[in-house]
């Protein structure tokens, strides 16, 4: 897929890694909804997964951030290179984002001709990026600085751009693709945002207990926001 190589000026965000096309509109899709479906592991449908972030404070946060760290991730995220910000945020989440990443990394099945691994990160401030995304000092500093917050601009105006090009990427190669939110759906924060552009192709995992390297049951955001609103989308 073709990318924009530079950064947009205003905010400082990067440009997500797939396609953003002229004239993008949110992606009205049909009112079918996803039943809650195990997969054949011998056919799998198309499916990217968009992780929500670590957390950006606390100790391991702080060990991340101190000039006297001498552990791998610390002393990249020092360097000029700075560190893949899915080795920061497993440092940063060593039990919980870890463990997304690497449920991810084995389940994730992005359409043909997709580029890249169908996996996104998502980051106050710059939208969706992808787990190789070079995460450094100054970087950090505004995902730290940009609260997760729907009404905030600077958090919510890049992951939506993303979102849209997502929507917008996947309707060219394969419209029955699936998205799975690997985060939470008790607050806005993420389903907010994302659920009025991906509508019925955003799932989440009915349940994170006891995978025992089996993929998990899905169900849609959309029926679950149906649930606990008692209201249908128009």
């Amino acid at each position: 897929m073709p990318s924009i190589p530079r950064e947009h000026r205003k905010g400082q965000f990067l440009v997500l890694p797939f396609a953003r096309f002229p004239d993008t509109k949110r992606m009205q899709y049909n009112t079918k909804r996803h039943a809650r479906t195990r997969v054949d592991p011998y056919q799998r449908p198309a499916k990217v997964f968009l992780l929500s972030p670590a957390l950006l404070t606390g100790a391991r946060a702080k060990q991340l951030l101190s000039p006297r760290a001498q552990f791998p991730a610390a002393q990249s995220f020092r360097s000029s290179q700075g560190v893949p910000i899915a080795d920061a945020f497993s440092f940063l989440s060593c039990l919980y984002f870890r463990g997304k990443m690497a449920y991810a990394k084995h389940f994730a099945t992005p359409p043909l001709g997709w580029t890249g691994t169908g996996i996104y990160v998502i980051t106050p401030g710059f939208g969706l990026v992808p787990p190789e995304w070079i995460l450094n000092p100054a970087r950090m500093q505004q995902l730290q600085q940009t609260p997760v917050d729907p009404k905030n601009r600077a958090y919510r105006v890049p992951l939506e751009q993303h979102a849209e090009a997502l929507a917008e990427q996947i309707g060219r190669l394969a419209s029955d693709t699936s998205v799975v939110l690997l985060g939470s759906i008790a607050t806005g924060k993420y389903v907010d945002l994302l659920w009025p552009i991906l509508q019925e192709r955003l799932l989440y995992p009915c349940s994170f207990a006891g995978i025992g390297g089996e993929e998990l049951d899905y169900d849609s955001v959309e029926s679950m926001l149906f649930k606990m609103t008692g209201r249908r989308r128009r």
